[in-house]
């Protein structure tokens, strides 16, 4: 029965993404845009031709919009706060605190990115047992290359591709001590009424619970997106899972919902909680954000 369902949504979002390109195509060979080739990130894009200020925040959902060439971008939470309790006696939560992602666009369609997370407090309490560990740290870095396939520069729809590595490089209690990686595609489109309809779809090589090897891990999402109150405020709301091959990993789904202010052009503030579906993903996950585009 699962199988099944993942056949469908794999073909439903193919077929989604091949309409969507073709009317892309169609567009562009109606109104040619403006040839952004010939600048780097030595030859940056001028101000006034770069495009909307994108963002991979709020939620779990990815942008398939590069930054532009020659051009930096920083994306963080300033705080972020998950909490898991697991029952009565039992819970565990972790804290985040400043965790950039930065952003330096390389050509007009890819841009390079390394995300760190420089202060992580990890507590977990076990009441049965009376034991309490806290562990306090610097967190993995995860470098990636964007690249967008087609609708960087406008149209009703956006595809990109992400591949990525982590590298192990968290404190004691924060990390599992290995290299990871994979990739994922962050689609886009638009809807009518002003509805914005994002899908990511990832497949991670993790190491197994046991380090007994490496496994595919596969996550999926489905946001929609609309401005609220005004132009400048956007409310986000989706669907996430993550399904793991490996046997001593569980199956989470979360529930998320989010807020984003756009201050300015280029800054961007957000408010956002993910919820837990299922006793193996944490109850709750809060967090505070800011992004901007220099």
């Amino acid at each position: 029965m699962i199988h099944n369902l993942t056949y469908k949504y794999v073909i439903c979002v193919l077929a989604l993404i091949w309409s969507s390109a073709s009317a892309y195509a169609d567009d562009q060979a109606a109104t040619p845009p403006v040839d952004k080739a010939q600048f780097d990130l030595f030859n940056p894009v001028p101000d006034d031709a770069m495009r909307s200020f994108s963002t991979d925040r709020p939620t779990k959902s990815y942008s398939p919009y590069t930054v532009d060439a020659g051009h930096f971008q920083y994306e963080a939470d300033i705080a972020s706060w998950t909490y898991d309790n697991q029952n009565r006696r039992s819970w565990s939560s972790v804290l985040v605190v400043g965790d950039p992602t930065i952003k330096l666009g390389l050509t007009n369609d890819s841009d390079f990115e390394l995300a760190l997370a420089p202060i992580n407090i990890n507590s977990a309490h076990d009441g049965n047992a009376h034991i309490r560990a806290d562990y306090f740290g610097f967190g993995d870095i995860d470098a990636r290359i964007k690249v967008n396939l087609f609708g960087n520069e406008g149209g009703d729809a956006a595809l990109a591709i992400v591949p990525y590595v982590k590298a192990p490089t968290a404190s004691f209690g924060i990390g599992n001590g290995y290299w990871e990686g994979g990739a994922y595609m962050p689609f886009s489109a638009s809807l009518p009424d002003g509805w914005v309809l994002s899908i990511t779809s990832e497949i991670d090589i993790l190491e197994d619970a046991s380090s007994a090897g490496v496994h595919p891990n596969f996550q999926n999402l489905i946001n929609f997106s609309h401005p609220i109150f005004s132009d400048t405020i956007t409310g986000s709301a989706e669907f996430w899972s993550d399904v793991s091959t490996d046997r001593d990993a569980a199956t989470q789904y979360t529930v998320d919902l989010a807020l984003s202010w756009m201050a300015t052009s280029n800054l961007q503030f957000d408010v956002g909680a993910n919820i837990g579906l299922n006793n193996s993903t944490p109850d709750t996950q809060f967090y505070l954000g800011i992004s901007q585009r220099f």
